[in-house]
C-alpha cells in the first residue's frame, strides 16, 4: 500500500504544483489502484509515474470546485483508449453525475469500460472482504466529503517451524491451516489452525480529506489513522484567511491529527504564494505540534507498511 501525489496545489495549475489528485496504490492487496480527486493535467501527472489508467479501479471526488475534478472527462475518455475495460466506479457529492454525464455526451466520448456513478451521503458507501470506505461532510464553501479507508484486519503469520515440528509438511495442509481451518492428519492426530496461526494482522487506516477548515468531522475521519491526509493551504499565521476561504492551515492540520491520535500526518493543498524553501517551513510549523508531519510534492511516494500498525 502507497500514496503517490500527484499534484498537491491549491486553486490553480502552478510550476511547482499541479492542482489536486492522490493515487492510493494497492496493487498487492488487490491489483488496483484508487484515485481520489483529478485536477486538472491529472493523466499528464500520470505520464511521469508508472501508474496505469487501466489499474484505476476507483475514484472518490471530495467536491465539485474546478482544481478537484476538470481532469477527470479527459482522464476517463483516455482510459479507453490506453486498454482500460474494467469497470470504474465514481464516488463524489451530488453533481458528479451530471457533470459526467453532460461532458461526454456533448464531446461524444465513448467508454469501452463500464462506468459506475454513485453519488455519496454520509456513512459507509463501500465495504467488501477487504476495505471499507466511510465519508463524512466537512467545512467548506461546497459540500465537500472527507473519506476514511479501512483495511480489516489480516490472517495472522502461519507458525512454520511449530507446524513441520508436527510433521506437517508444505502443501495443502498450510493453507487450510492459514485460513483457518482445522485439519486431521493421516494417523488421526488433529492440527487446530488456532494453535499454529499468529495473532491478525491490524489492517491500515488512511484519511483523505477534502477541502476543509477546522471542523469536528474531520477529526472523526481521523481518529486513530495510520495516515491522515489533510489540506494545509495556509501558513499558521494566516487563520483569518483560511477562515474566510474555508480552508485550513498547517497549525490547524497539525492539531487535528494530534487531536486524532494519527499515526502519520500528510500535508497537501499548499497555495502557489509558497515556493520550495517556504515549503520546508510550512511542515516545520506543523511538526512543532504534530511531530510526524510530512509535506507532500508532486509525484512524492509515501509508503504505508504493515509494521507502521503492527509495532512491537
Amino acid at each position: 500500500m502507497e500514496l503517490q501525489f500527484l499534484g498537491t496545489g491549491a486553486g490553480i495549475p502552478a510550476k511547482l504544483r499541479n492542482v489536486t489528485s492522490i493515487a492510493l496504490k494497492l496493487l498487492e492487496e488487490r491489483g488496483s489502484i484508487w484515485l481520489f480527486d483529478a485536477g486538472e493535467g491529472t493523466q499528464h501527472q500520470i505520464l511521469h509515474t508508472s501508474i496505469k489508467p487501466k489499474r484505476i479501479e476507483k475514484i472518490f471526488i471530495t467536491h465539485l470546485h474546478g482544481d478537484h475534478l476538470y481532469g477527470l472527462p479527459g482522464l476517463l475518455a483516455s482510459r479507453s483508449f490506453q486498454g482500460g475495460e474494467a469497470q470504474v466506479t465514481l464516488y463524489g457529492p451530488k453533481g458528479i453525475k451530471e457533470y459526467i454525464e453532460i461532458s461526454l455526451s456533448i464531446s461524444q466520448t465513448y467508454l469501452k469500460y463500464d462506468l459506475h456513478i454513485e453519488e455519496v451521503t454520509e456513512g459507509t458507501i463501500f465495504e467488501d472482504d477487504a476495505f471499507k470506505v466511510e465519508a463524512l461532510m466537512l467545512e467548506h464553501g461546497i459540500v465537500s466529503y472527507g473519506y476514511r479507508i479501512t483495511e480489516k484486519d489480516l490472517p495472522g503469520k502461519l507458525l512454520v517451524d511449530k507446524l513441520q515440528q508436527t510433521g506437517v509438511k508444505p502443501g495443502p495442509e498450510f493453507k487450510k491451516i492459514k485460513n483457518g481451518e482445522d485439519v486431521i492428519l493421516e494417523d488421526g492426530t488433529l492440527i487446530q489452525s488456532s494453535d499454529f496461526v499468529g495473532p491478525p494482522i491490524k489492517g491500515r487506516i488512511v484519511t483523505i480529506l477534502g477541502d476543509t477548515k477546522e471542523c469536528e468531522a474531520a477529526i472523526k475521519l481521523a481518529e486513530n489513522t495510520t495516515v491522515l491526509v489533510h489540506e494545509a493551504t495556509f501558513a499558521g499565521g494566516e487563520s483569518a484567511l483560511a477562515k474566510e476561504y474555508f480552508h485550513s492551515t498547517t497549525i490547524q492540520a497539525a492539531n487535528t491529527a494530534k487531536k486524532a491520535k494519527a499515526e502519520q500526518l500528510i500535508l497537501t493543498h499548499i497555495s502557489a504564494r509558497y515556493d520550495s524553501l517556504q515549503g520546508n517551513q510550512l511542515v516545520e510549523e506543523a511538526k512543532e505540534i504534530f511531530m510526524e508531519s510530512y509535506l507532500a510534492e508532486d509525484f512524492k511516494v509515501f509508503p504505508i507498511p504493515l509494521s507502521l500498525v503492527n509495532r512491537e
